[in-house]
């Protein structure tokens, strides 16, 4: 069975033509598909549309007034998919709603974002910046960002870069306490520490070969972590920084990393997106050109 406006816009050219015939060679479908459409029609409305027989096909008066108001719908339906296809090739407008860790906000995240505003003016970011998982479909969120691993078949993500993690210190601080060789050094010397908001415990570091360890008394604790990389640039205590926030500062010389053999395995990074449907171009757009971003950024991450 025909959808009804498949029908009506079937309808409408048999209106216009002599028979069902040429109706359908400009349609490009059969004379039975417009037999068809006309009979279901006819079914739908209970009134004879056409008068016809074997040599003459010609429209009812109720067909002319059915298909003078069938256009004007037809036309109004055509247009609106026009428009809308129209709008969503050239202006690529509206609302796209992102969450990130904060360690990638400033250096990683804000100077893509902005190249796709400027490239796209009509584009809207709203970007919420946390360092907890955040499920995109109870938020409401299009795209996320997550540093850890991800495993949800609602979304669809892309595995797209590996980050490491570094324990560094500021050349200030080592000056003052000296370079800690082992973990059990690196225990007698000031730390930080990120608190996990959902239980007001720090996180853990995680370590080589499946280790883990925690700072007892750590000098600096707060649950933002790039506030934990400026007390560590400040002097303050060692830190497990992620490649992010770390090396940077490690290139410039402003941080020195220490224990190298105790780096963790890296972390993955993804790019996910709800499974809802068709996917906007403008959310697409973005999502795909955070991919290829993080996928280019991670080259530096890994060959430091």
């Amino acid at each position: 069975m025909l959808n009804r406006l498949e029908m009506l816009r079937i309808f409408c050219t048999a209106a216009e033509t002599r028979n069902f015939k040429e109706a359908a060679t400009r349609l490009g479908v059969s004379p039975q598909a417009v037999t068809r459409a006309v009979k279901e029609l006819e079914g739908h409305v209970g009134e004879l549309l056409f008068h016809r027989n074997t040599r003459h096909t010609r429209i009812t008066e109720f067909g002319e007034q059915l298909a003078a108001r069938a256009r004007i719908s037809v036309k109004g339906v055509d247009e609106l998919f026009e428009r809308s296809a129209k709008e969503q090739d050239c202006g690529l407008s509206g609302l796209v709603r992102i969450t990130a860790p904060r360690a990638l906000q400033r250096d990683w995240l804000t100077p893509v974002l902005a190249e796709l505003c400027a490239r796209h003016p009509g584009l809207q970011l709203d970007l919420r910046l946390s360092d907890q998982f955040v499920d995109v479909v109870d938020e409401q969120i299009d795209i996320g960002v997550r540093l850890g691993s991800l495993r949800d078949s609602r979304f669809v993500a892309r595995a797209v870069a590996q980050v490491p993690f570094h324990i560094a210190g500021a050349p200030s601080l080592i000056e003052r306490v000296g370079t800690p060789r082992t973990l059990q050094e690196l225990a007698e010397r000031p730390a930080t520490a990120v608190i996990d908001p959902n239980t007001g415990k720090p996180w853990v570091w995680f370590l080589a070969r499946g280790q883990q360890w925690l700072p007892r008394a750590p000098a600096f604790a707060t649950d933002d972590t790039r506030a934990e990389a400026d007390a560590v640039l400040a002097g303050i205590g060692f830190g497990q920084l992620a490649a992010p926030l770390a090396q940077p500062h490690l290139r410039a010389g402003r941080l020195v990393e220490v224990l190298p053999e105790l780096r963790p395995e890296p972390w993955g990074l993804s790019v996910y997106r709800p499974q809802r449907g068709p996917v906007a171009a403008r959310i697409r757009l973005v999502f795909d050109r955070l991919v290829e971003h993080f996928a280019a950024e991670a080259v530096s991450w890994l060959r430091d």
